[in-house]
């Protein structure tokens, strides 16, 4: 039969790229499009994350997901990624904007749905 396999057997860079590889498509099978009026109380509990439409949704949860410190710096500092204001929050309320969504504890990232992005965003 074998015998089992160890820690130290199970640390490689292919296992690694595969753990990655898991949780990117982990996360793709849990993104799912929500409309705002569904959102509104992540909103009121601070826990809402705009993704803007040029950054992949996908590679920021990941990033988040794996406390990637540096990306998610990188993308708060250049505001494609931000908490969302309340500006948006009122502007989506009156529109009931649509939005690809993805939570990644305690957050929900989302990102508005646009024609561009609409097939594409996983």
């Amino acid at each position: 039969m074998g015998r089992p396999m160890t820690a130290s057997m199970t640390k490689s860079s292919n296992n690694d790229t595969t753990d990655s590889e898991l949780l990117r498509a982990n996360i793709n099978n849990e993104t799912a499009q929500i409309n705002w009026h569904e959102l509104q109380r992540f909103f009121a509990g601070g826990w809402l994350i705009y993704v803007s439409s040029e950054t992949n949704l996908l590679d920021v949860a990941v990033a988040f997901s794996l406390d990637d410190k540096d990306k998610v710096r990188k993308w708060l500092t250049s505001g494609e990624v931000a908490k969302v204001s309340d500006a948006q929050a009122k502007q989506w309320h009156t529109e009931n904007t649509m939005f690809w969504s993805n939570v990644v504890k305690p957050w929900v990232l989302i990102q508005p749905v646009t024609d561009k992005h609409d097939n594409n965003i996983h």
